[in-house]
């Protein structure tokens, strides 16, 4: 801080060491053994043979030592100096001492327009908080972006403290909110198979079995689920098309129409797989399924020699 004229000069509120007196005016200020200054004869109260003394017209202060005016003569052992007591300069605050200042003394305030407690550069080194180890020999920092970005914003953070794995997302305003941790990893797999043939001889879509009906609960709306259906050993009893589909809670999300057996009748076809990404957009459960159908009523199978099966594969990813 500047002042006008001669700084203050800032003191304690102490009461000096005691003194013998002996046939002298002149004696040292010590506090603990050491040399003290008051600022003024008027910070200091004294008293002698019991009664107060006027600063200035009774003693005078220089540097570390104090003068008695008596009325006449000089002091001597006879006489008793009872205290010294110094008060430092009211109007203005000094540094405390450290462990003074207490929890009950810092009650930060934040208003509508201010900050509680603001971390200043010196104008070389930005701003930094550090939260330190219970003993002191470690810490971490919370940095301010550098002056050069001309960053002022605020970060607010949930109202709870997340679960297991997730971190925190801004909504770009500086709301953070708990977030499924990391975009495109696949955050479940599951799978339904089935070993056995199924043969069916209508134009309308049923289940390939119960055991590939899988449901499946994302995390999060933004995860999108990507499907593999393996349709294994498809085969005809005549020279048509088999129709192969995937539904999502009951409605159809992917299809294979007119998928033709060339050769003779009852030729069969291995690998037919249909993969696709969805977009649930839901954290209910959701079963999804595997449907066949023949595109004229004649007899269709899959799986026909049973090994090594029909799977539905559902992975999850996270956005």
């Amino acid at each position: 801080m500047s002042y006008i004229g001669k700084e203050p000069t800032i003191g304690n509120f102490v009461k000096l060491d005691a003194i013998s007196t002996s046939s002298t005016n002149t004696y040292n200020l010590t506090l603990d053994s050491v040399a003290f200054s008051p600022e003024s004869p008027n910070h200091c109260l004294v008293s002698l043979n019991g009664v107060i003394q006027s600063p200035s017209t009774s003693f005078s202060i220089s540097g570390s030592t104090i003068t008695f005016i008596p009325s006449s003569g000089t002091l001597s052992s006879s006489d008793s100096i009872d205290f010294i007591m110094v008060y430092g300069n009211v109007l203005d605050l000094g540094v405390p001492s450290d462990a003074t200042v207490t929890n009950a003394k810092t009650n930060f305030v934040s208003t509508s327009s201010a900050a509680g407690l603001q971390i200043k550069g010196d104008g070389t080194t930005d701003g930094t908080l550090q939260l330190n180890c219970s003993q002191n020999s470690h810490g971490i920092k919370l940095k301010s972006p550098a002056h050069s970005a001309s960053a002022s914003y605020t970060l607010t953070f949930p109202t709870t403290d997340g679960s297991a794995d997730e971190f925190l997302k801004t909504d770009g305003s500086g709301a953070l909110s708990w977030a499924t941790a990391g975009g495109g990893k696949i955050l479940q797999v599951l799978q339904g198979s089935h070993t056995s043939q199924a043969s069916m001889s209508s134009t309308s879509f049923v289940d390939v079995s119960s055991n590939t009906n899988v449901s499946l609960t994302c995390a999060s709306t933004s995860s999108k689920v990507f499907i593999i259906a393996n349709f294994h050993e498809l085969y005809l009893s005549g020279s048509h098309a088999i129709k192969l589909r995937v539904t999502a809670g009951g409605s159809q999300i992917m299809r294979a129409d007119n998928v033709v057996l060339t050769g003779a009748s009852g030729e069969k076809v291995i690998g037919e797989t249909l993969v696709f990404l969805y977009s649930p957009s839901s954290t209910s459960a959701i079963e999804y399924k595997m449907q066949f159908a023949s595109s004229n009523g004649s007899e269709v199978r899959v799986n026909q020699h049973s090994n090594p099966g029909l799977t539905l594969t559902l992975m999850e990813v996270g956005a």
